[in-house]
């Protein structure tokens, strides 16, 4: 534990130690007026972040990319999306192009993570955000391929030339297992979005031992089954 505090220290925030949702990150850039008006949904299925973008960011053009396997899903029609597909490594975009790279639970699925971490950095602007979440702790599911501990993806980011702000933790490991057992069973979703039971014991245990949030941030992303990320690349 004091060895991940000392590598991840820095990324670890101290403000508090929620468990976040999805959209978290996005929310704090709009709240603080960041420029964001070409976004890219990486690994985008059938495009449902469009609808939270064109209610946050009305302003934004919304861009999906997929693999080539995965067009027979036929993305929801909507008259502002654009999609696209790609063989996985190299994305159809121009570099310095995207103020923001949104990828939700797509790491773990993606064959070359090395080259697809290039490219995102490349299509950036300088001063973009990649922002995200992927699975840590997560039972095999969708044809998934990794699962990244904390340290090893903001390796991976750094090593892309991205700079790692913060990570932070999502929904527990035993939380995931469970509904697994379970079928995915929908009485399970409602811990995507608010504190799930592992991270509401951990979150006890850092309130009665008046640890702190970095202490108990650190805690929860040792036993997530999801953790979520935000990057910068350098300006």
């Amino acid at each position: 534990m004091a060895k991940l505090l000392t590598l991840l220290h820095k990324k670890i925030p101290a403000d508090h130690s929620r468990q976040v949702p999805a959209h978290h990150f996005m929310d704090i850039l709009r709240k603080n007026n960041q420029r964001i008006l070409k976004i890219l949904d990486l690994g985008c299925g059938t495009g449902q972040s469009w609808e939270y973008f064109h209610h946050e960011l009305p302003e934004a053009s919304w861009t999906g990319l997929d693999i080539k396997e995965f067009d027979a899903w036929k993305p929801i029609e909507r008259s502002a999306a654009e999609f696209h597909t790609y063989d996985g490594t190299r994305m159809p975009f121009d570099g310095n192009f995207f103020d923001l790279v949104y990828c939700r639970q797509v790491m773990e699925h993606v064959r070359h993570p090395e080259k697809v971490m290039i490219e995102v950095n490349r299509i950036l602007k300088p001063g973009g955000y990649f922002v995200g979440s992927t699975s840590h702790l997560e039972p095999y599911h969708s044809q998934s391929l990794w699962n990244y501990t904390p340290y090893g993806l903001s390796l991976l980011m750094e090593d892309a030339g991205f700079i790692v702000l913060e990570l932070r933790p999502g929904v527990d490991a035993a939380t995931l297992i469970a509904r697994r057992v379970f079928r995915e069973s929908a009485f399970f979703a409602r811990w995507f979005e608010k504190e799930s039971p592992g991270n509401i014991i951990i979150g006890l245990i850092g309130r009665l031992t008046r640890k702190g949030h970095i202490w108990t941030n650190a805690v929860k992303l040792l036993f997530c089954g999801q953790f979520h990320f935000i990057a910068q690349k350098p300006r």
